[in-house]
């Protein structure tokens, strides 16, 4: 069963968050005087549901963006990939059973995805995440199993089977996506989008070139921008501006729902873990970012670029570039001494829409009321 899991229609969500902010379990400091969390169903309000593929690698921000994308109406979540990123993929799997099995959605497939990246070595960000990538926290062991097919192979099967239908989001390295695109080199014209947690147009977060998902695998982000497949790149430009702090957290941990209360519990440890190492006060929600622009666009103002990876340079690879306009221009040709012939400019043409502004208050208004209310 679906779309009624949580919402049996528009109503029965409004009345729910209603009742959650009478309760007094969300701050009214949260939002303007005259905006409730009541009135925030969403800005499109889509006839019917987007249906998207969701590839992660949980991850604590992984985690609150599955549960957002799971308690949405407007999208209809017909698989979730876990893939290598944050932590390994030992880890990123089980955490994703796990993930969707507190929301209850337990009929949603889960298929293994890349344990690699396609050609290098996997660096974690077990420092941002914690160990076991959820914070430290030790939830039960999944009683829900992985699914026999792969990643590449539930993708693929997926989208041929609804061509021009479903969406990819992206919130780990993009491995899973170039292996789908490398292994079916016919399937790009059949996805409908991909949007992407990743990338920067000023400057990375792992080195100062690299955003964290384009530095572990910049190969496969450079299969994905150049795929011709319509692209939205949602990086660090704007998910920097979207920091979660104690205030926020305290509306979780006191709603009584397993996807809250879980929520809670993760985004609490981490605060406690990160503030021990480096009296860090916030982090960032990269990934429900993302998400939540996808349920309401006017989170986000997004603009056209074309974006290529850099892949070769020995401190740049994972460093997304953006070109505003034309002309793209690229190292200038190594001196061999042999007439340099003339070659026209290529006409430009952007190849993703990147967010380039966003409305904090707008999207944690949307993130805790979908978080806790009530089933």
């Amino acid at each position: 069963m679906r779309s009624n899991n949580f919402f049996r229609d528009r109503r029965d969500f409004l009345r729910a968050s209603a009742a959650t902010l009478a309760a007094g379990a969300l701050p009214t400091s949260l939002f303007s005087s005259n905006e409730t969390f009541a009135t925030y169903s969403s800005s499109s309000s889509p006839s019917k549901p987007q249906r998207i593929i969701l590839d992660t690698d949980p991850g604590v921000d992984d985690a609150i963006a599955i549960f957002l994308a799971l308690r949405s109406p407007e999208l209809k979540v017909e698989a979730v990939t876990p893939v290598c990123g944050n932590v390994p993929l030992s880890l990123t799997l089980p955490n994703a059973l796990r993930l969707v099995e507190i929301a209850g959605r337990t009929d949603i497939p889960v298929a293994a995805g890349a344990a690699t990246p396609l050609v290098r070595r996997l660096v974690t960000a077990k420092y941002a995440h914690g160990n076991n990538g959820l914070g430290g926290v030790d939830f039960p062991e999944p009683k829900l199993k992985p699914v026999s097919e792969t990643a590449t192979e539930l993708i693929r099967r997926i989208v041929r089977a609804n061509p021009g239908e479903i969406s990819i989001v992206a919130i780990g390295p993009l491995t899973n996506v170039a292996t789908v695109l490398k292994s079916d080199p016919m399937i790009a014209p059949l996805i409908k989008s991909i949007v992407i947690m990743g990338g920067s147009l000023s400057g990375g977060n792992i080195t100062p070139a690299a955003e964290f998902n384009f530095y572990v695998d910049p190969e496969a982000a450079r299969i994905v921008f150049d795929s011709g497949i319509p692209l939205t790149m949602v990086g660090l430009d704007v998910t920097r501006k979207v920091l979660i702090r104690d205030e926020q957290v305290r509306p979780l941990e006191a709603a009584q729902t397993p996807v809250s209360q879980a929520a809670g519990k993760i985004l609490r440890a981490n605060f406690d873990r990160l503030h021990k190492a480096s009296n860090a006060i916030d982090f960032a929600m990269h990934d429900p970012l993302t998400v939540a622009q996808l349920i309401d666009p006017s989170v986000v103002t997004l603009k056209d670029f074309f974006v290529e990876i850099e892949t070769t340079g020995e401190l740049t690879a994972g460093q997304s570039l953006g070109y505003p306009h034309g002309p793209v221009r690229r190292s200038p040709p190594l001196e061999t001494g042999l007439p340099a012939a003339d070659s026209p400019e290529p006409e430009f043409k952007p190849n993703a829409k990147v967010a380039v502004e966003v409305d904090p208050d707008k999207f944690f208004r949307l993130l805790l009321a979908r978080l806790t209310s009530a089933a």
